[in-house]
């Protein structure tokens, strides 16, 4: 729902212990400035149907609907990177439809947040309708990340521009049982050698190169979700016996 001062007036966020709203999430777009703290965790990959649309997410599962970072008690993995994407809920900055005045981005609120409520919590908006410091921090972070998100943009203009761009499938390998993480694609580290000097120095320039190693050096983190997910399998298989 979008944000309103009218409607949203008493509102109150608390904050809630749990992060179960992203344990159906096994990936969550990523934004370039966070490749570096990222790449420790988990692997970055570029999704989409195709090049043209693919854009780069954190995986964070192999099956459908299934975030291995998460527990069963809603916490996330300690000392694990938890994406910007994650960390700005329940508020989000959306555009707004084709015709509508004003900005072109409005924020936007999860209702069924367990943390909103009238009675306890900060308050989003002031006795005078204006934005309590808790709500202008949160609106203040979607911008830093909306920023993030347009360079990020740029960043796979550049990637495609220089067609560094290849499809990777991912099949792992399971007691029998084969799972396939199609419709991905990763940096080339040959054509990346190939750039010409000029194009090198300008990457290395803006940072992109930087990203573009971030990316490379998080891939083998899939093993790392294989062992999760072969954790997950054997308490499953456990509590199914018991």
């Amino acid at each position: 729902m979008p944000l309103n001062r009218t409607v949203h007036k008493d509102l109150r966020l608390k904050g809630v212990p749990s992060m179960r709203f992203a344990a159906k999430a096994h990936s969550v777009p990523l934004t370039g400035v966070e490749f570096p703290l990222a790449a420790r965790d988990v692997p970055i990959l570029f999704a989409g149907s195709s090049i043209e649309d693919a854009g780069p997410m954190a995986l964070l599962g192999l099956r459908q609907d299934e975030n291995l970072l998460v527990d069963a008690q809603g916490q996330w993995a300690p000392n694990t990177y938890i994406p910007a994407f994650v960390r700005r809920y329940p508020f989000v900055l959306a555009e707004k439809p084709a015709g509508q005045e004003g900005e072109d981005f409005t924020v936007f609120l999860d209702e069924a947040f367990e943390g909103f409520g009238e009675t306890e919590g900060e308050r989003l908006f002031k006795e005078d309708g204006s934005d309590s410091e808790m709500l202008a921090r949160a609106v203040g972070f979607l911008g830093e990340f909306q920023q993030h998100v347009t360079r990020t943009r740029w960043f796979m203009d550049q990637l495609r521009k220089h067609e560094l761009l290849e499809p990777r499938n991912i099949r792992l390998e399971k007691e029998g049982k084969a799972i396939n993480l199609n419709g991905l694609f990763v940096v080339n580290e040959d054509k990346l050698r190939q750039l010409d000097e000029q194009t090198a120095h300008e990457f290395l320039r803006e940072g992109v190169l930087g990203w573009i190693y971030a990316h490379l050096l998080s891939l083998p983190n899939i093993d790392r979700l294989a062992r999760l997910l072969d954790a997950r399998e054997q308490a499953e298989a456990g509590a199914t016996r018991n």
